[in-house]
C-alpha cells in the first residue's frame, strides 16, 4: 500500500495532476462559479449560471469578443468547457483543441488517428471531461484518450471494445449475420463514442453508441458523404452496448454495466403503460419467436448518448439508454427487450443497477431516451423536499422520479405534437408517427433553473412515416421514411416539473438540436438549425437577441467568467444527418467595454 501511494505521488509529479480532494466546482453547487469544468455544469447537469453580467436587460448588446475556425467540417455538437481561463473542444474526426478563454487564440491542437476509414452516421463528438489535470475523450473508433490539459500531450490511449465486432462473444454472430444476408459489415465501424465522459472520484465514466441502429449510415474519413440510406432494417446486426467506469490515472477498467440484460431481457410483455398508452404489438407471435430467439440480448443494441448525472450522497450514477436492436423490426427480439429506452441508476462504485425505469417497452418506433438526465430539488405532494432526477424522451413526456427509489412522481403534457399512431405497428399503405424517430427531445440537453424552477427542453416536430415493404426474396421489411415532404418544426419549451404542465411554448421553423443554458438573470440561450443563436426570457420566452452564425447552431451553449466580464460561448458547425448548414467555428460574446 505504502509503495502505491508513493508510486502514485510521482506520477502526479510527472504528469502535473492533483490526486488531492475532488474539486468542488463538480458538485455544480457552488455559487462562485466562472468556469464551466463539466459537460452539463456540474454533475447535476442543471446547465444553469449564477452569473450575472448578461440579464434580460442588456442581453441585446452582445457582440462576438472572438471567433476561433478549427478548419475542420462535419457535425459540430461540442460542448466546450473552460477551466482556468482555458477552453476545450473537440471536433469532428476527435481532434481537440485548447484555446485562450478570453482572446480565441489557440494554445495547443491535438489529433487523434482513427483507425476506421469509413465511420457510422458521421463522426461527431460532444464533449471532452475534465478531471485531476486531464482530459478525457472517446472516440469514433470506440477508444477512450487521456490528455495533459497543459500540453495536449497523450498520456493514455485504450480500445474500450473492438469498434468492428464488439466483444469477442459477438464475433461469430456477427460472421453469422454477414453470411446468411451476403452483406459486408467490414467496412464500418459498429461500435463508436461520441458523448462527452464525467470525471467524478478518480473516475472516468464514458458510454458507447453506434449500436442498435437497423439503418445504415455510413461516412468516409474527411467526407460527409452518405454512402447507404438510413431505415431499412436489418442492414446491420446490433451489438450490446455498455456503460463503463475507468481509472483517471491508469486508464484501467473499474466496471462494466451492459444495457441489455443476459438474463430477463425480455422482461414482461407489455401492452400498454400506466397512462393508457396502448403499444401495438403480437404478443403471441413474440412468445412463440422468444423460444427461437433466446439470446436476442446479445446483439441488443441500447446505445448511450448523453452524459449521465451523479448524485454524490446517495452514489448513484443516472443515464439514458438508447433503441434496442434491431430497431424497427422486432422479430429478433421478443419481450420488453431490458433496459433499453430507458432511465437507469447504477451504483458508481460497482455499475450495479438499483433501479430503471423502461419508458417505451420493446421500441420499434425510435423513442430513445437519449439526452441527459437533469438532477433537482422539489416540493412533493406532502411539502417535503424529493430529490428529483428528469429525463426527456423522443416521444415526446418529461418524466420525474423519486431519484433515491426510481418511483414515478410525474409525466408532463406533451411538449411536441403527438399522434394517436404514435405507437402504432407500420402497415403497407403507411402510418404517419409523431413525434417520430428523429422528433421529440434527441441527445441536446435540456436545461433547470433555479430561479424559475421550471426545465426546459429544445425539442422537435418531425413526422415518420412508417410502412410495410416485400423485399425481392418475399421478406416483409419495416421501413421508416422520414417524410422531408411533410411539415416539419422545432419547439423551445418551459415546463413546470411539479404539475407537469407547459408554462410557454415557442416554435420554430426548423427542428432544433441545440440544447439549452439558464442564467440567474432569467436569460434562457439556445441554438436554432438555422443558423441563429438566440437569447429568450426564461419567464414568457419572449425573443431578446439573435445572432446569425453562418452555419447550423446544433449544439448547447455555455457561459463562463473572466475577472468581471462574463462571455457566453456556442459552436456553430451544423449537421450532416439533418442535412443542416455546416461550419467549424466556436463564437465566444461578451458585453461591450
Amino acid at each position: 500500500m505504502f509503495r502505491k501511494i508513493i508510486v502514485m505521488l510521482l506520477l502526479a509529479f510527472l504528469w502535473g495532476f492533483d490526486i488531492s480532494a475532488e474539486d468542488s466546482r463538480f458538485a455544480g453547487k457552488n455559487t462562485g462559479h466562472t468556469d464551466w469544468i463539466t459537460y452539463g455544469q456540474g454533475h447535476e447537469n442543471q446547465r444553469y449560471s449564477t452569473l450575472r453580467q448578461i440579464t434580460e436587460s442588456n442581453v441585446a448588446k452582445l457582440r462576438p469578443a472572438w471567433i476561433f475556425q478549427t478548419g475542420i467540417l462535419g457535425t459540430f455538437p461540442t460542448n466546450p468547457l473552460v477551466v482556468d481561463g482555458v477552453m476545450y473542444i473537440s471536433t469532428p474526426f476527435n481532434h481537440v483543441f485548447a484555446i485562450d478563454a478570453l482572446t480565441g487564440v489557440k494554445i495547443w491542437h491535438y489529433a487523434h488517428e482513427i483507425s476506421q476509414k469509413k465511420l457510422c452516421c458521421g463522426s461527431h463528438n460532444r464533449g471532452v471531461a475534465w478531471g485531476h489535470g486531464r482530459l478525457f475523450m472517446i472516440t469514433a473508433d470506440a477508444r477512450l484518450v487521456a490528455l495533459d490539459g497543459s500540453t495536449g500531450r497523450l498520456i493514455w490511449d485504450i480500445p474500450m471494445v473492438d469498434p468492428m465486432t464488439g466483444d469477442s462473444s459477438d464475433l461469430d454472430l456477427i460472421k453469422t449475420y454477414t453470411k446468411n444476408t451476403k452483406k459486408n459489415f467490414d467496412s464500418m465501424t459498429k461500435f463508436a463514442g461520441n458523448m462527452a465522459p464525467v470525471v467524478h472520484d478518480g473516475k472516468v465514466f464514458v458510454g458507447v453508441s453506434g449500436t442498435g441502429y437497423s439503418a445504415n449510415l455510413a461516412t468516409a474519413e474527411g467526407s460527409d458523404e452518405n454512402l447507404e440510406l438510413l431505415g431499412k432494417p436489418g442492414v446491420r446486426p446490433g451489438l450490446r452496448a455498455f456503460m463503463s467506469a475507468y481509472d483517471v490515472e491508469t486508464g484501467s477498467l473499474e466496471w462494466r454495466w451492459y444495457v441489455t440484460a443476459s438474463s430477463g431481457w425480455e422482461g414482461d410483455y407489455s401492452t400498454t403503460n400506466i397512462f393508457g398508452d396502448i403499444y401495438d404489438r403480437d404478443i403471441p407471435l413474440e412468445r412463440e419467436l422468444a423460444r427461437k430467439n433466446n439470446d436476442g440480448w446479445r446483439r441488443g443494441g441500447g446505445s448511450i448518448y448523453g452524459s449521465p448525472s451523479i448524485d454524490h450522497e446517495l452514489g448513484l450514477l443516472y443515464v439514458g439508454t438508447g433503441n434496442p436492436a434491431p430497431t424497427y423490426t422486432d422479430q429478433e427480439r421478443p419481450g420488453d427487450n431490458l433496459y433499453t429506452s430507458s432511465l437507469v441508476a447504477l451504483d458508481i462504485n460497482t455499475g450495479k443497477l438499483r433501479w430503471h425505469y423502461q419508458i417505451v417497452p420493446h421500441d420499434i418506433w425510435g423513442y430513445d431516451v437519449a439526452a441527459p438526465p437533469v438532477l433537482f430539488s422539489m416540493k412533493g405532494t406532502n411539502g417535503q423536499e424529493v430529490k428529483a432526477v428528469s429525463a426527456v424522451s423522443k416521444s415526446g413526456w418529461l418524466y420525474v422520479f423519486n431519484r433515491a427509489t426510481g418511483e414515478l412522481l410525474k409525466r408532463s403534457q406533451p411538449f411536441v405534437p403527438q399522434s394517436a399512431n404514435m405507437f402504432a405497428r407500420p402497415t403497407f399503405q403507411g402510418v404517419e408517427i409523431a413525434p417520430g424517430a428523429a422528433g421529440g427531445a434527441n441527445w441536446p440537453p435540456s436545461a433547470y433553473s433555479r430561479l424559475t424552477k421550471w426545465m426546459y427542453v429544445v425539442a422537435s416536430h418531425r413526422p415518420t412515416i412508417y410502412r410495410l415493404e416485400r423485399s425481392a426474396g418475399g421478406k416483409l421489411l419495416n421501413v421508416l421514411d422520414f417524410a422531408p415532404h411533410l411539415p416539419n418544426s422545432g419547439r423551445v419549451v418551459a415546463i413546470d416539473p411539479i404539475s407537469g404542465k407547459i408554462k410557454w411554448s415557442k416554435k420554430t421553423d426548423l427542428p432544433l438540436i441545440s440544447g439549452a443554458l439558464t442564467t440567474a438573470t432569467g436569460v434562457l440561450f439556445h441554438g436554432q438549425s438555422n443558423g441563429d443563436f438566440v437569447a429568450r426570457s426564461a419567464h414568457d420566452g419572449a425573443k431578446l437577441w439573435k445572432f446569425h452564425t453562418g452555419a447550423g447552431v446544433n449544439a448547447p451553449p455555455i457561459t463562463y467568467s473572466i475577472g468581471d466580464k462574463q462571455f457566453v460561448a456556442v459552436a456553430s458547425g451544423g449537421h450532416a444527418l439533418f442535412g443542416y448548414a455546416k461550419g467549424d467555428a466556436v463564437v465566444s460574446f461578451s458585453l461591450p467595454d
